[in-house]
């Protein structure tokens, strides 16, 4: 099928977000306006937080989740994906790595959802995040982005692209992001720029798998049984975990950052403490992992927070 841009079917999708936004003005206006809306400040309740290259997807009748977000993006791109007839709806968070497959399972876990028993609606999408960064990081995953959703066998309509030049400020020469992050009320549809200080369980063990190298986009929810899942994964030991734990934080900043100049403050702390993890677990699959078993969290009906359960 084809990627709907501005209304209209495209035999290609756009070579680059400045192509995208010169053919289609009505992008700009509606970046402008989700700019401009005030980023919500998201607490853990009702919260399912989507980290680096992972991804979830649930319908409105959910009772466990009432908003799927992500933030931290830098060059990042988060992408969400909704059905308009069944409320059915996606959200993932891209940087580069196993974009095609990650966009083909969301796609289809969304499709499944839509699938029962509603069959009309349009598959919309918004992309937000990515900006005028100096290595052209974000225009490639755009770009990459554009091409999976449009080898896609449904029509899908681009709605929202708040990313490229239209997600930038400058200040003192050095360009930023506007917005780092954004969530998607499940129950209405509505999306909105947010930030997440709890980022849901295993922070430390999910940031472990991509920064050593982990390639998919992960499914971390299961709707039908409302349960948060994370693993079983491994990765290679880090060489030189001791050494990098040591450096100062303007050493880790430069060296384990895409983008040092804009990262939020937060970042280095978190660096450190998913470095800590790996050092403590260089074989997940043997300390953390026992048996090949995923780590279930549910939603605790008394505090409204994730707590292990047994599957």
């Amino acid at each position: 099928m084809v990627l709907v841009i501005g209304g209209v079917g495209q035999e290609e999708p756009p070579p680059d977000t400045r192509t995208l936004f010169l053919a289609h003005p009505v992008y700009r206006d509606s970046a402008a306006q989700f700019v401009s809306i005030n980023t919500k400040v998201v607490g853990p309740m009702g919260l399912l937080y989507v980290q680096q290259r992972e991804m979830a997807v649930t319908v409105p009748q959910d009772k466990n989740v009432n908003i799927i977000g992500s933030d931290d993006v830098t060059t990042c791109i988060i992408a969400i994906l909704r059905h308009t007839g069944s409320g059915a709806v996606g959200l993932a968070h891209f940087d580069g790595a196993g974009t095609e497959e990650g966009v083909l399972n969301m796609v289809h876990r969304v499709q499944e959802l839509a699938m029962a028993g509603y069959p009309e609606g349009r598959y919309e999408l918004s992309l937000i995040g990515g900006f005028s960064d100096s290595h052209n990081y974000s225009e490639e995953l755009f770009y990459n982005l554009m091409h999976s959703f449009h080898k896609q066998v449904i029509e899908i309509d681009l709605v929202l692209a708040c990313i490229g030049e239209l997600n930038t400020i400058v200040r003192n020469g050095v360009h930023w992001p506007i917005l780092y992050g954004a969530g998607v009320n499940v129950k209405t549809g509505e999306i909105f720029p947010a930030t997440f200080p709890d980022k849901g369980p295993e922070q430390a063990l999910r940031s472990a798998r991509h920064l050593t190298g982990g390639q998919q986009v992960l499914d971390i929810y299961d709707c039908s049984l409302g349960l948060l899942r994370i693993g079983p994964f491994n990765y290679n030991p880090l060489r030189g975990v001791d050494l990098w734990l040591e450096q100062p934080d303007e050493v880790i900043l430069q060296h384990l950052s895409t983008t040092p100049d804009v990262e939020p403050p937060h970042f280095v702390m978190q660096i450190r403490a998913t470095l800590k993890y790996i050092q403590d677990n260089p074989f997940p699959a043997v300390t953390v992992f026992r048996d090949n078993r995923p780590h279930y969290y549910r939603r605790d009906e008394h505090t409204g927070a994730w707590s292990p359960f047994r599957y």
